[in-house]
């Protein structure tokens, strides 16, 4: 019997509990009163359960009428929230987004885009990967993500279309205890080649990281930029990271900015990058353009003096 169970009867249950008579209920659903009663009758057969007593002037609810009328609140607000989220489909917008990003770009500026998503589209689902070097790339090829934000490492590919976003100014740093912390400025080249540079490599075979960027002998290599980051704090060696990111370290005394030879800082290009042939949905695309909006008003890293355009491990 549960399968002759409808929506319409759970709405009629709703409304008669929250109007308090089958008459009222039947005036709010423009309903004539005997339907709103047989509704409510085939609802009880269906679940073979007593919903209402109605013994008195006015319907009242049951102890499993009152337990009913709570699950039939949320079957008819998920299937409300299903047919707004086939309308916003069927309006253009994609049914989900999920954006892979590497860590490298600023994530207060990438929360603050997100939450103002959520506001503007409530009903999108949204994932979030956050994976460093080929990672999105990876995704996106994998068909996981739809969109992916990341610094390429090579020319694109055929098959990809890549819009730049920003730049991230990613600068040489060490813990203020190194050695390297206390050297004359500019450190000199011989001095950097002996100290261990700590660098990112690849967790997939996608794409091979280039050697710009790379000024010592001595290598570390991490697979995730925040664990980097705890072992330079804690003075295994030193590496470019960017700077939004290392700036309250700096400022609290914990890692020093550094000016070699080679580097003072290196300007990063990330990119907005989908599969080519395949449209940005409205969602997506409002995303892209907010978070332009977000970094309009963040310097140019490029135009940083002392910068190069290497790709930084």
């Amino acid at each position: 019997m549960l399968d002759t169970l409808t929506l319409d009867q759970l709405r009629i249950l709703i409304a008669v509990a929250e109007e308090g008579s089958f008459s009222a209920a039947a005036r709010r659903l423009g309903r004539v009163q005997s339907g709103v009663s047989q509704a409510v009758q085939g609802l009880e057969e269906a679940l073979d359960l007593a919903l209402f007593d109605r013994s008195g002037r006015r319907p009242v609810l049951t102890e499993a009428g009152s337990a009913i009328l709570a699950e039939a609140r949320q079957v008819v607000g998920r299937a409300n929230g299903l047919r707004a989220h086939a309308a916003t489909i069927a309006g253009g917008d994609e049914p989900d987004l999920t954006l892979a990003v590497d860590p490298l770009f600023p994530n207060a500026v990438l929360m603050e885009s997100l939450r103002a998503l959520q506001r503007a589209f409530p009903l999108l689902p949204v994932t979030l990967l956050t994976e460093g070097l080929g990672g999105p790339e990876q995704r996106l090829r994998d068909g996981v993500a739809r969109l992916a934000i990341y610094g390429l490492l090579s020319a694109a590919a055929a098959d990809l279309h890549a819009e730049k976003l920003t730049d991230v100014l990613m600068v040489p740093v060490v813990a203020a205890d190194h050695p390297m912390a206390s050297q004359p400025e500019p450190v000199a080249r011989g001095f950097v080649e002996e100290q261990t540079q700590l660098v990112l490599t690849e967790r997939t075979p996608l794409s091979q990281r280039a050697s710009g960027g790379i000024f010592s002998a001595r290598l570390w290599r991490f697979i995730d930029l925040a664990t980097r980051l705890e072992y330079l704090l804690a003075g295994f060696g030193w590496c470019h990271m960017p700077l939004h990111l290392v700036e309250p370290h700096i400022q609290a005394g914990r890692l020093k900015r550094l000016r070699l030879e080679q580097s003072a800082g290196m300007a990063l290009g990330l990119h907005v990058v989908r599969q080519r042939g395949q449209r940005l949905g409205r969602a997506s695309q409002w995303l892209v353009d907010d978070l332009r909006r977000r970094l309009v008003a963040i310097d140019p890293p490029a135009a940083a003096a002392g910068t190069d355009r290497r790709p930084s491990p």
